[in-house]
């Protein structure tokens, strides 16, 4: 009986002890563990109130939202022009020094340290009136190189090329016969260029008002002269045929007379 009692007064004296137990633990985890923060749960009633859209920001922030104004920001890439440059007419402005002038864009051109490219030539014009008729004008245009001069030769002539400057985009030559192939070379410190096909013309002029009218005139007269031909014939067989029948008609006019007596 003495060892039941005791053990029912540790019982109890256990039992009172575990509340106070249990507080402590409870403490120490509170001290060790994070804090928990929940999140704030915001109950919007009206979504076209902008009243209300302020208020809640003011509550989380100090100061209001900076407005940004729009800026126009300028094109930084634009269409490249080209420089009105036209390689066939003399006496214009370097394409370099326009390129500097006004940033328009040049032809790609080869440098001195190499031969030229070829030119293009234009037309071969016979010039019909003034001092110089008779002679023959070459009209050509300049290549993407650096040019000092030009030089026209002819196909099949021995005799030296005639020479122009770097500027001029046309030349006078002496006359020339039908078919004759003309070429233009583009001349530098480095060389000459090739003759292409571009660079060289066969010289077959337009027919002029002058021999046209030749033409005409001497077609005129070959008609004018058929027809008297022809007109000449007609008559000469009207004649012939009259004169048939008239002495037809005097053979048969009294077939019972002779001139050797009656019968």
């Amino acid at each position: 009986m003495a060892s039941l009692g005791k053990n029912l007064a540790a019982l109890l004296l256990f039992l009172n002890a575990s509340p106070l137990l249990h507080y402590h633990l409870l403490i120490h985890a509170a001290s060790t563990s994070r804090p928990v923060t929940l999140p704030r749960i915001l109950i919007m009633t009206d979504l076209g109130s902008d009243d209300d859209y302020k208020d809640d920001y003011l509550d989380n922030h100090s100061s209001p939202p900076e407005v940004l104004s729009s800026v126009n920001i300028p094109q930084l890439h634009q269409e490249p022009k080209l420089c009105q440059h036209n390689p066939c007419l003399e006496n214009q402005e370097p394409c370099a020094k326009l390129l500097k002038q006004t940033g328009c864009l040049c032809p790609g051109i080869s440098g001195a340290d190499e031969p030229p490219h070829s030119p293009r030539i234009q037309a071969l014009l016979p010039i019909t009136k003034g001092d110089n008729r008779g002679m023959v004008e070459v009209q050509w245009c300049a290549p993407s190189s650096v040019v000092t001069g030009y030089r026209v030769v002819f196909e099949g002539s021995h005799g030296d090329a005639l020479e122009f400057g770097g500027a001029r985009r046309r030349g006078l030559v002496g006359s020339l016969e039908i078919g004759t192939k003309v070429c233009v070379e583009a001349v530098n410190s480095a060389g000459h260029s090739t003759r292409s096909e571009s660079a060289c013309k066969r010289y077959d002029p337009p027919e002029s008002s002058d021999h046209n009218l030749f033409a005409w005139v001497i077609g005129g007269g070959v008609a004018l002269l058929l027809l008297i031909i022809i007109t000449s014939v007609i008559l000469w067989k009207h004649k012939v045929c009259q004169k048939g029948k008239e002495d037809s008609t005097d053979g048969l006019g009294n077939p019972s007379y002779s001139t050797e007596g009656t019968l």
